[in-house]
């Protein structure tokens, strides 16, 4: 008993929430509905034209209703040959105008829920967008998808094939149920007599299909995600020969899609026959009653109309419910992703946006957790001068990305304070921080798209002279124009069709062309061959002149030339100086020197 309340409290939350998107439509909307009504109100008109029909072509005395005279513009309906010709006549035109109304009434609400649909997709999208990476780091993309996608496109069902649909097939049967009163209440209660059956079919259908679509619905969830995930790691799954085992996942998975599919199936094989066994028993009764009686002809042919005018919509009507019930889950689903508040907060107007950034940062007192309380940075507390180029050594999992991660604001830090020339970066306006900030990543991320693109992010602000003047300074033109179609090269998704080494070096152009106050180098040379390494070291050294850098690199070489060495170890500052100084120091990072310095011996024996 308490579950029902629950589920209309929520129904009407929901379809509240929806109906937020059909304002900018809602003259639409109310089209729609008088198109509904305008429907149901011309349902019982042809039956009833054609019970007058049969009644005067069989010679009976009829009474002519005096609107029907009023619309055939005639009154002269007295001889049988006549009235046929002229209400015959009528009919064909009036089923044009029946059929023009059903096709506009079909076309507004599909344009309706597609045009809901669009607004959605990028209330969603942008929502998506703004989110923290900690989403991204606990919510499959699959999933993501899917609620972009398809839980959105099932809200489109709301108005094409739910809501607006019911009550234009409500009214339709109510209207009809009047109609049939009205001419004899008698035979409407005898043709009704089946009826609880059909109520007892309907809803145990209603209910068996709603479970088998919400089966479905969480099955097409875990299919995409998968098959999403799966796609991505295709290398690594063919790398450690795990097809089998990943295609037996992939199978349970749609094993479990199908049978909630074939349960569904199942229902709509049971419920239509039984709607079709009913109707037949209506029929039946209707017949066995005017035949028993002599009742005429006209009225048995209009009830058997009446009768499939209201069988009609009930086949359809549990559907139709379902489909607005799955409608509801599907947009409860999305607005759980738009009420999701782990977002980038919205910059206010005095958020702070100076036109030069000199790049000074202070990390004072900071703490950091993925997850609390498991911080992987703890009291961390150091300086960067304008123009110094700062360089961050550990081990894996020392948090050294965390702490660039951080510094434009891709997560929040949960103690302490991040200051930008003297500003707290919380402060910033987003765009000015992240625009101030260039950084060339480990895992370089290309877009599908020309080399120009990938180099611009589609900039227009950057002319394609500007493009090849970066790739020449940084040594890359060479290598972009030996490419089909030179910088008009498709590199295809991910820019799998590069090597890592290519799509490190198309990096360093992007950030060169941005031109930041402060640069990051995470890694940036790990994917790079020794020939390569060579070719932008020079490069590397007039990109970080003047400007605030700071470097991460497992390759102490290429951070023997940084101001300040900052060595992590398990989210602490164990040790802070220059090269010199720490190698004096004995500790840490005298011990990671000297491991590096044994690995390039013990190889160059080897290759000896």
């Amino acid at each position: 008993m308490s579950d029902s309340p629950k589920k209309k409290v929520f129904a009407v939350s929901v379809l509240r929430r929806v109906f937020r998107f059909v304002k900018p439509y809602q003259s639409f909307f109310f089209l729609s509905l008088v198109l509904a009504i305008v429907m149901a109100l011309f349902a019982p008109i042809r039956p009833f034209l054609i019970q007058l029909t049969i009644d005067k072509a069989t010679g009976r005395n009829i009474h002519i209703p005096h609107w029907l005279e009023w619309i055939l513009f005639t009154r002269n309906l007295g001889d049988a040959t006549r009235f046929i010709i002229v209400v015959s006549i009528f009919q064909i035109v009036f089923l044009f105008m029946e059929t023009t109304i059903r096709f506009l009434f079909t076309f507004i609400t599909a344009w309706m829920g597609q045009s809901v649909v669009k607004d959605m997709r990028v209330a969603v999208y942008e929502k998506i967008v703004g989110l923290n990476l900690t989403q991204f780091d606990t919510t499959p993309i699959g999933t993501l998808t899917t609620r972009t996608i398809n839980d959105i496109e099932s809200i489109n069902d709301i108005f094409s094939d739910g809501l607006i649909p019911i009550i234009a097939d409500l009214l339709t049967i109510i209207i009809t149920l009047g109609t049939m009163f009205w001419m004899d209440w008698k035979l409407t209660l005898l043709s009704l007599v089946p009826f609880p059956i059909m109520i007892l079919a309907t809803y145990y259908f209603k209910e068996s299909v709603n479970k088998s679509f919400i089966r479905v619905r969480n099955a097409v969830a875990a299919l995409n995600a998968f098959v999403q995930e799966h796609i991505t790691g295709m290398q690594v799954v063919q790398a450690f020969a795990a097809e089998e085992r990943e295609f037996s996942k992939f199978k349970k998975i749609n094993s479990e899609h199908r049978n909630a599919n074939i349960k569904a199936i199942f229902a709509y094989s049971v419920f239509f026959p039984i709607v079709e066994v009913v109707l037949a028993i209506s029929t039946g009764l209707l017949v066995w009653w005017i035949a028993d009686r002599a009742i005429n002809a006209g009225l048995l042919v209009a009830f058997i109309l009446y009768l499939n005018q209201i069988f009609r919509p009930l086949r359809v009507i549990a559907d139709k419910f379902n489909v607005l019930q799955m409608g509801m889950i599907a947009a409860e689903r999305v607005f759980k992703v738009m009420d999701n508040e782990d977002v980038t907060p919205a910059q206010s107007k005095d958020a702070y946006a100076p036109e030069e950034v000199r790049g000074q940062i202070g990390f004072k007192d900071v703490w950091f957790a993925y997850n609390e309380p498991n911080y992987v940075l703890k009291d961390i507390n150091f300086e960067v001068k304008a123009g110094e180029t700062i360089a961050l050594v550990g081990h894996t999992g020392s948090g050294k990305t965390s702490i660039i991660s951080l510094l434009n604001r891709l997560y929040h830090i949960q103690k302490g304070a991040i200051e930008i020339d003297g500003v707290n970066i919380e402060d910033f306006s987003l765009d000015i921080l992240r625009k101030s900030i260039g950084v060339v990543l480990q895992d370089v991320f290309l877009f599908s798209g020309s080399v120009m693109d990938n180099i611009t992010l589609r900039n227009p602000n950057i002319s394609r002279q500007q493009v090849i003047e970066a790739a020449k300074m940084i040594g890359v033109h060479d290598f972009i124009i030996q490419l089909p179609g030179g910088y008009d090269y498709d590199v295809m998704e991910r820019g799998n069709t590069l090597s890592l080494g290519q799509r490190q070096l198309l990096s360093f152009i992007r950030a060169l062309l941005y031109n930041p106050s402060i640069l990051i180098l995470d890694e940036a040379t790990s994917s790079i061959d020794t020939e390569s390494e060579r070719l932008i070291e020079k490069a590397i050294d007039q990109l970080i002149s003047g400007r605030t850098s700071i470097v991460i690199a497992h390759r102490l070489s290429t951070i023997r030339k940084a101001n300040k060495i900052i060595v992590l170890d398990k989210g602490e500052v164990k040790e802070m100086g220059t090269h010199e100084e720490l190698l004096q120091l004995s500790g840490l990072y005298a011990k990671l020197h000297e491991m590096q310095f044994e690995k390039k011996t013990s190889g160059a024996g080897i290759i000896a």
